[in-house]
């Protein structure tokens, strides 16, 4: 009798176990956005990926905003130690993959649509293994931060012999500080938290963000002038371990792949959305707005480029063919 209790209880306990073994896995997924859908574009993101995900598999889908588990920075190393599963960066990602500094050359889109063909072909492909096979961070797909903007407070810039003078806080990255004095301007780099108290005291005349981010946070408020020159176009990565992602199942493995493509483009839309509603908002509200032709649009490339892939280049080392790859692929697209 005492056997069968034994038994039995080794017997509970074993299933148990394999109950336990067999749990469905959880998904952290961490970003810097705010969490509403409406006007946030990795907010957006992350709401339809857990939609899908938790819809069509066992897995569970845990978010995580407003840099709630820290910054891009830290998002990145933790998906690669895997205490965070996820996570959807933009300019962090160049930190342990340096090739993808390339896309951050100016004036290299002229378009969001253009800059779509070149990161769902063969160029986003490829530039995905190579980051893989150095960081551990498999990128499931592209999302879009916007293309970036400078305005002032001093005077209206159509060319950049406008910005000669001009103090443009930028972010604390090489390759901003050389795009602003390769176009004449006085590059300042500054905390983002410190931006709104430098340009109402004038430490700095004007900055550069999208335009949803220019509206969003009050910026049109404290500058009178705005170029849309879309000067650097900016690209969400969506990025998951590859180790947690190689343990699943191919079936799980396939979902989330599908899921972080339409993340990507419900992400892409809502930025789209801010930018085309962001113009029309600061326009309202007396920012005056210009956009560039062609001509002066290629002037602005003729003189920000050579110093950013110089500089590119040197920090790239062998690496550097990454630029002529971003090149043609570009080239190929425009084609379209």
């Amino acid at each position: 009798m005492k056997r069968s209790i034994i038994a039995w209880g080794m017997a509970g306990a074993l299933s148990l176990f394999s109950v336990t073994a067999m749990a469905a896995p959880t998904i952290k997924l961490g970003h810097v956005d705010p969490a509403e859908w409406q006007n946030s574009k990795k907010g957006a993101a992350g709401v339809i990926f857990k939609n899908i995900v938790e819809g069509e598999t066992d897995i569970t889908v845990e978010l995580f905003p407003a840099k709630a588990l820290g910054d891009e920075t830290d998002l990145v190393q933790q998906v690669q130690e895997g205490t965070t599963t996820m996570a959807i960066v933009s300019g962090a990602m160049a930190k342990v993959c340096k090739p993808a500094d390339v896309l951050n050359i100016p004036y290299t889109f002229s378009s969001a649509t253009v800059a779509w063909d070149v990161l769902d072909g063969p160029f986003g492909d490829e530039l995905a293994d190579y980051c893989l096979k150095k960081t551990g961070l498999r990128t499931l797909a592209y999302g879009e931060t916007g293309f970036r903007n400078f305005s002032n407070n001093v005077r209206e810039i159509k060319s950049p012999a406008d910005m000669k003078g001009l103090k443009f806080r930028v972010m604390p990255i090489p390759l901003y500080v050389e795009m602003v004095k390769g176009l004449g301007g006085e590059p300042t780099p500054i905390a983002w938290s410190e931006l709104p108290n430098a340009l109402s005291t004038g430490v700095v005349d004007g900055q550069e963000n999208p335009v949803g981010v220019i509206y969003n946070n009050n910026l049109h408020k404290l500058q009178k002038y705005l170029i849309l020159d879309g000067h650097v176009y900016g690209a969400d990565f969506i990025v998951i371990n590859d180790e947690f992602f190689s343990s699943l199942p191919e079936n799980d493995q396939a979902i989330i792949k599908k899921a972080a493509r339409v993340a990507g483009v419900m992400g892409r839309a809502i930025q789209q959305f801010n930018t085309a509603e962001g113009v029309t908002k600061v326009a309202a509200e007396g920012m005056q707005v210009y956009s560039p032709t062609a001509d002066e649009l290629a002037e602005f490339k003729k003189l920000a480029q050579p110093a950013v892939r110089e500089w590119l280049a040197g920090e790239l080392g062998d690496d550097a063919v990454w630029i002529d790859k971003l090149d043609a692929a570009v080239a190929e697209a425009t084609k379209k």
